[in-house]
This record gives structure tokens, sequence and C-alpha cells, in this order.
């Protein structure tokens, strides 16, 4: 390994009493990311990795492959919206992709909207997209430098020309139109100046914009004043007649839904299902009856019909009952239901009449996941149309794209996967591993089919565990990489997820936060007893949450890993709650304020487990300094600890590599994208060996 220079971090006096223990916080200061100080602390540590990356043997080699791997045409979802269809699409290298409007699915179109040309770097955004049911306007956000933070705009479709409309400081959700007349977004009030990337954010309200009138005058739909950890989301059902307003306590996956009857707005909105005993969400409606994906009495979620004049819960009559599967979503299509199941974190799609009686089970790849569509769940199509598009990706196809009929059951593919990777030689598998407490996790491994068992590839073992949040199989090019060079990739299910329901979520959050590192730190036990690589072998990634897994695995058995690589990692569980939306996550980390709750991420917070003198693997800390997601001060301080604490004898690198003009992942450029992953495969190929 490369001799790298140190930097010596300043220690400072900061104590805090956290519920009468004493808590020092020495790098307290490099919370604030734009102090001289800080800055050039950034500016030093990320030159001493660049030293360490430069001498790496390999690197232009890594950055040459990565890049032809990520040159590739590839097209997202299409969409309709009256007579029009819309589609993302990016010819390869493009930092942005660019949104194309067509008079057909399969089109060639032309350009609607190009965020290429928003900025000279990239690094404007168009974060999401919405059209007006008559094809006729268009309303997206951009965000710049990776913020969470969107600005609306309004396109006209014909001209593509924008209106003099914008709505500034909105936060999470989509637009939501009505009609042409204007649309819903959710927005909060203006943060301090300064404060705009740390602040805590506010109180989330849903607002209605009338195209061509000031934001000022924008009508207040929805607030809950008594209530600031609320977060309301806006949606318009198909037909256009009812708003529904999904209501969340921070990140807690239950919900109650509000609905306005646009035929009848004097009624105010009403609650279709009350109270947050359960997980529910709006999948269709047939006039004032509305079809709902629900956990409430169903594990793994069920479908469940509510008329909205008698929603009380003894007048819903259940649609599609709960399977072995867990039901993700459900979509109508044609007057028929598609409905997306997850069995062992790989997707399975259905099609059903509206009563839940079984048409088909669509033949898919057996380790596959749907891609994620431009209403966040994967399938395209509309009640008037007997027409469907989806997606797939696995660990091995970069993304095909499909169209069913559902009237005919013809399934035709439309766009094959078309990154340079010859699948034939690659395998993916899934086995499952017993948790020490004889739990079965799911691990889903990647490699070339010529890799044996010697018990001496590299690993790398990728995780998240929290949210209610599903890992499934996807195609990332740096991983594919990976697996080019012979690595494999293990990718864990674990606790804390939302692959198999309530139960599996909840084993995994608050106290029983443990429980996710403990099945990552055994899926790396199976690896390294597996027969496929070894302890010194492994590598361990993951981002945000998986930051804040990565994190504690490496405090508490750096003995199981021989790399680790957090990005933008939720790492200081003493103090997330005091930036941006932090606040949220109380959910499924509890409470440092509650002294129950503390002792709770006190015991497994990375920043306060890391001790000095023991050897520490070699360490690539990854952020964003524009993150207002999980502010990057959790990565720096955790670096400055880690740098601190590493064993002298060693020469196990800790380093940290600060993207500039980046937030937590959120419309990050193509060419940034590819550079940080770059970074990251070339110090695995280091430290590993790879």
């Amino acid at each position: 390994m490369a001799r790298i220079p140190d930097v010596v971090t300043r220690r400072g006096d900061q104590v805090d009493d956290h519920h009468g223990e004493v808590v020092a916080d020495p790098y307290r200061w490099l919370e604030d990311t734009d102090s001289p100080e800080t800055r050039a602390w950034i500016q030093a540590q990320n030159d001493r990795t660049e030293v360490f990356l430069a001498a790496v043997p390999g690197r232009d080699a890594v950055r040459a492959r990565l890049s032809e791997l990520w040159d590739y045409p590839r097209s997202e979802v299409p969409f309709r919206a009256g007579r029009a269809w819309f589609q993302r699409r990016n010819s390869g290298l493009q930092d942005q992709s660019v949104l194309f409007v067509m008079t057909a699915p399969d089109d060639k179109g032309r350009v609607l909207l190009d965020p290429n040309l928003l900025s000279g770097d990239g690094t404007v955004a168009v974060t999401s997209v919405a059209v007006t049911d008559d094809g006729s306007l268009l309303a997206y956000a951009t965000s710049t430098a990776g913020s969470d933070w969107a600005t609306w705009h309004v396109r006209e479709v014909a001209s593509g020309t924008d209106r003099a409309d914008l709505v500034e400081w909105s936060r999470y959700g989509r637009a939501a139109w009505r009609d042409a007349s204007g649309f819903y977004y959710s927005a909060t009030d203006r943060p301090e100046p300064g404060a705009e990337l740390t602040g805590q954010v506010g109180l989330l309200r849903i607002f209605f914009h009338v195209l061509g009138t000031p934001q000022a005058q924008d009508r207040l739909i929805f607030e809950a004043p008594g209530e600031p950890e609320w977060l309301p989301h806006a949606s318009v059902t198909e037909d256009g007649r009812f708003l529904v307003i999904s209501i969340s306590r921070g990140t807690n996956p239950e919900s109650q839904l509000l609905v306005l009857d646009h035929a009848r707005p004097g009624l105010g909105l009403r609650p279709l299902v009350a109270g947050f005993s359960c997980k529910a969400a709006v999948a269709a409606n047939i006039a004032t009856t509305f079809l709902v994906v629900t956990d409430d009495e169903a594990e793994r979620q069920r479908l469940v019909a509510i008329d909205l004049d008698h929603p009380e819960r003894a007048s819903w009559t259940e649609v599609v009952p709960q399977r072995s599967a867990m039901l993700m979503g459900a979509r109508n299509c044609g007057g028929r239901l598609v409905c997306h199941y997850l069995q062992d974190a790989r997707s399975r799609l259905s099609v059903l009449e509206l009563d839940g009686a079984q048409v088909r089970e669509l033949p898919l790849p057996p380790i596959v996941s749907l891609r994620t569509g431009e209403d966040g769940m994967g399938i395209e199509g509309r009640a008037d149309s007997s027409l469907v598009h989806f997606g797939l990706c696995s660990f091995i196809d970069s993304g095909s794209l499909w169209s069913h009929d559902v009237s005919t059951g013809e399934t035709r593919l439309l766009e094959g996967p078309a990154a340079p990777v010859d699948a034939d030689a690659l395998v993916s598998e899934q086995v499952f591993v017993t948790a020490d407490d004889g739990t079965a996790v799911p691990l889903f491994l990647t490699r070339r089919r010529d890799v044996a068992p010697t018990g001496d590839a590299p690993a790398l073992l990728v995780g998240y565990g929290g949210f209610d949040i599903a890992m499934t199989p996807s195609f990332m090019r740096s991983d594919a990489l990976f697996v080019e060079r012979g690595g494999i990739l293990a990718v864990a299910v674990l606790r804390g997820g939302g692959e198999y329901g309530r139960s599996w979520h909840d084993a995994g959050r608050l106290a029983n936060k443990q429980r996710a590192f403990d099945d990552f730190c055994d899926c790396a036990r199976w690896l390294a007893s597996s027969g496929w690589s070894r302890a010194e072998r492994i590598a361990i990634n993951g981002g945000s949450n998986g930051g804040l897994l990565v994190g504690a695995c490496l405090a508490q058995h750096p003995e199981l890993f021989g790399a680790a690589v957090p990005e933008v990692g939720v790492l200081d569980m003493l103090r997330f709650h005091k930036f941006t939306i932090g606040w949220a996550w109380k959910s499924d980390f509890g409470d440092p304020d509650d002294p129950e709750q503390y002792r709770w991420v006190r015991a497994y917070s990375p920043l306060h487990n890391i001790k000095p003198g023991v050897r520490y693997p070699p360490t690539l800390i990854t952020t964003g300094d524009h993150d207002d997601r999980v502010v990057p001060g959790h990565s720096f301080k955790f670096a400055a600890t880690l740098q601190a604490a590493q064993d002298p004898a060693t020469d196990a690198p800790v380093l940290i590599r600060v993207e500039t003009s980046a937030g937590h992942g959120l419309g990050k450029p193509t060419s940034k994208a590819m550079a940080e992953s770059a970074d990251a495969l070339t110090f695995l190929g280091a430290v590993l060996g790879a």
C-alpha cells in the first residue's frame, strides 16, 4: 500500500451530558461544513485519499472499464398521459437522463426536457415529473447539487417552453395535477438563510398552486400544526375526481388516508383509513370505492375495498387475500389488477380480476426485480387501456423493458439489456444463512461461473436492513466490474427491511436494531466458512442506513472484515435527530432524548464505539458536501475518530472521500457517480488484492 500523509484533526473540548452519561464530542466543529477550517480539512482529506488512490497500479484500467460499463443506451418505463407518451432516456454517459415525448411507446419521439442544459457540470437534476391527464402540461422539479430541496417549473408539452410559474422550497412528494388549472405539492417554510443544508426541516404542508399566479397566493390544503412529525403526501386518482393525502409519522410505515372529493368539495377532507394502526396505500378507485393495499390483519399485505361513505373497518371488503409472498403494490390496468409481489425479495407479477380472481402469473426470471418507475412502483398502466409496461433488472441484467396486454396475455420484450456485460459468464443464486437465533436470512450471491470455492475469492457484502425498505436484485455497474474481476457480490436481506412484512421490519428496529447488524455479521461469517472467501478478503458496503450498518459492524467486529466502505452513513446516533429530516428516523432508530431509547442507540452508535488502539480494517468513507438528508458531519466526525483510534502498528488506511456539489445521491451526475465508483473499486483492489 502507498504511504500516505497524516491529517491531524484538531480535537475540541465539547462534552455533553446524556441522561447522566458524560460523552465527549471533540470533533463537533466538523458539523459546520462551510466553515473555513472544515473546508480546509475536507481539502486535506481529499488530497490524502488521492495520494493513496493515485499510487494504485490498476486505477486507470478500473476507470476505463467502468466507463465502458456505463456507456450504453438505456430507457426508463414509458408512461402515457392523454394521447402522448413520455419516457426518460440516457444515451450512455449523459450526466442526466433526458425526458422525451412520443406518439407511441416505441416511437423515437422528441426531446421535451434536457436537464443537461440546466447547468454546465450536470449538478442540476430533474428529480420528479408529472404530466396533466390530457398530456398538455409538464410539472418538473429541479434540484441543485444533490439537495432534497426542489423547485417546481411548468412546461407546455406542445411548444416545449416554460411558463412563468415557479414553486420553491418544496420537499418530498410529487406534484399531483388536479387538472390543467393547477397542481398539489408539499412544502415547508423557507429555511433560515445559511441553514438550508443543516437546519431541521419544519412542518410539511400540502398546497395547491393555480397556474399563472404567484406562489404566495397558493392555497393551503392541509397542515397539522400540532403534529410536527406528520409527513403528508398528495396524489390525485386517475379519474381526477379525488385528492388523496397520505400521512405518516416520521418514517413509520403506518399511515392514515384522507380524501377530498372534487365533485363534492364542501365535504372537505374525509378519512378513508383513520389513525396510524396499519400500512395503507391507494392502488385504484372505482367511483367512491377505493382499492387499498394494507397490512391490516395481513402480515404480508392484502388488497381491500373501502367505500368512502362507509370507511369504518367493519365495512371493508377483502378483494385479494394475503399470500405467502409480500404484496408490494397493485394497479388497475385495463379493468384488471396487476399486482407486484416479493417472494424472498424476488419480484413476481400477477394479473387478477377486479374481484380478486386469478387470471395469470407473468413468467419472470427467478432472480429479478421490478425496476422503479416514475410513480415509484414500476408498473405503468391505466384503467382505460389493457397495455401495461414494466421494467426488470437483476445483478447481471442491466435492465429490460416489457409490455403485457392484460386482455390477450401477450408479453413482449421492447428493449433488452444493453450493458456490455457477458451475462452468460455470470451466475446469481440465493442461499439462506442461518442466523445465530436460528432465523433464515436470504443472501444473494453473484459471481463468474468459473470462480471456484477455494476460500480465497474477494467478496463484497452489501446490506441495508431498515425503514421497511426491501433489498432486491439490482444492476450496479461497479458491482458488475467487481464480479467481472473475479469477486463475489453478496447482497444480504436483513431484518429491519421490508421484504417479509411487519414482523420482519420490527425485528430489526428500535430496541431490536442490533439484530440487523447481527444478521449482517452472520452473513460475513457464512462467507468465510462456506468455502468462498475468508475474513481478510471480505469487504462490507452500504449507504445511508446501510452506512450505519457498515459503521456499526466495523466497530463491533473489525476482525470479520478485510475492508469497509460506508457511504453517506448515519454514524452519530446521539445527534442524528438534530439535523434536517433526521428527527423522522426516530421511528426506526429510537429517540436519543428518551433515557431508555438513548441506551439503545448509544450501544451501537458507530462514532461512540470506536476504541483507540484497535486494528480496524482499511476503510474508505464517502459522502457529499451538500448532503442535506444525512449531513456530512456524520462522516467527517467518524473519519476523524477512526483515524485517531486506528492501531498505529497497522498500515491499514482510514480514508474519506468528499464529493463536492453532491448530496445524498439524488440526481447525482453520471460523471460524479462514475468517479466515486471507480475510486471505491480502486481502493478495494488495493486493500483486498482484488
